[in-house]
């Protein structure tokens, strides 16, 4: 234990002073400045081909910075201007500086690409018993088999790892907080979702959302330029007088701009985007398009556009994480057959779209001024 403490001290002791004070969540008046600053929002949730997880993406042994600045390279020729990257609390405990080197190295390839990610700093889904080092193969047929949850439910469990936590999350920030290169701080991915695949994962939500209010304190005693926020993804009703979960409750009152989720119907897609109005702030979907659930790229993205919600599908070149697959091949997995269509990506592994009527609607989109949605001939 004495050991233990010891480290965390150390690890605390490597960040840069930061304010006495966490700044205030910004006004709705900050919020909409910074939006109106900003281009019309879309790219994807991005993992090289190469990686199977977050953790292969970082990892020294795995990085793979010419892969990265081909497929961004693709990502900028359909119009997209941003990628909702992942990073993990254990890279940074393990190499603070090489990960932040690794970092520095991604903004300035995705720069020269046009492109200002959004970072996610903590996640709820997958495999809760994340190991670094390398990470095992992706299991045939099924979706996102090599996902892993940062914290893992181990240190999620015991509050003496909040002291590395802390490190990690106000170091991170603290190195980028005034980057322009940066679009912002998603602090928190799908914070109360279960993982249900994996077992031993008893009282996970409460643990995970008395350390959200502490991230959210954390990451603003870092003094960011660029927002934060964390996205409601479940439920049916998150506006301001409904039924939200605590969960919900606290993501959508901490948030400086809103965040959200949803794999479903244009129609499920626009009352989500009208139920997130009445909060006044600008709104960011920063996970949809999934084609055998309803959510695809032309049911949406004309909606979000009129809208101006910002868009970030999930999935970009298929890879070892095979989201091309469905959610059901975690209980029939696709061995023998593929589906009759794919679930994600945007792009096959060597380059080409999956369809190209899809990448030409992204580029027509976002090449037209916020609010407009060309007519389609």
């Amino acid at each position: 234990m004495r050991m233990r403490l010891w480290l965390a001290a150390a690890i605390v002791a490597m960040v840069p002073l930061l304010p006495a004070e966490a700044r205030p969540r910004w006004t709705e008046a900050q919020a909409k400045a910074w939006y109106d600053r900003q281009p019309w929002l879309v790219g994807a949730n991005y993992t090289p081909a190469s990686a199977i997880n977050q953790l292969e993406m970082w990892q020294a042994e795995t990085w793979a910075p010419q892969r990265i600045d081909r497929e961004l390279g693709l990502a900028q020729g359909i119009g997209m201007n941003t990628m909702r990257v992942f990073l993990h609390d254990q890279l940074w405990t393990q190499d603070p500086d090489g990960f932040r080197r690794r970092i520095d190295a991604f903004l300035t390839i995705a720069k020269a690409h046009g492109i200002r990610p959004l970072f996610v700093l903590f996640d709820s889904c997958w495999d809760p018993n994340p190991k670094l080092g390398p990470q095992h193969p992706p299991i045939p047929g099924v979706h996102n088999s090599g996902w892993v949850q940062g914290p893992g439910m181990a240190g999620l469990r015991d509050r003496a790892n909040w002291p590395t936590y802390r490190a990690y999350v106000q170091g991170v920030i603290g190195a980028f907080k005034d980057d322009p290169r940066v679009l912002g701080w998603d602090l928190w991915n799908e914070p109360d979702n279960g993982a249900d695949q994996y077992p031993g994962q008893e009282g996970k939500e409460p643990l995970v959302r008395a350390m959200l209010a502490q991230v959210f304190n954390w990451a603003r005693a870092a003094d960011p330029s660029q927002p934060l926020t964390s996205g409601v993804w479940q439920g049916d009703d998150w506006t301001p007088d409904g039924k939200a979960s605590a969960m919900d409750r606290l993501q959508l009152s901490q948030s400086d701009v809103i965040t959200f989720h949803d794999y479903s119907w244009p129609e499920t897609f626009e009352r989500r985007v009208k139920q997130l109005l009445p909060y006044h702030r600008p709104i960011l979907c920063t996970e949809y398009m999934a084609r055998g659930n309803g959510s695809t790229f032309d049911g949406s993205l004309p909606i979000a556009k009129r809208y101006n919600v910002a868009m970030m599908n999930w999935g970009f070149v298929d890879g070892k994480t095979q989201t091309r697959l469905p959610w059901d091949s975690w209980k029939r997995p696709y061995v023998l057959d593929e589906p009759t269509i794919w679930f994600h990506e945007v792009f096959r592994r060597d380059g080409t779209p999956y369809r190209a009527a899809e990448t030409d609607l992204i580029r027509r989109l976002s090449a037209a001024p916020k609010g407009v949605v060309p007519v389609v001939r």
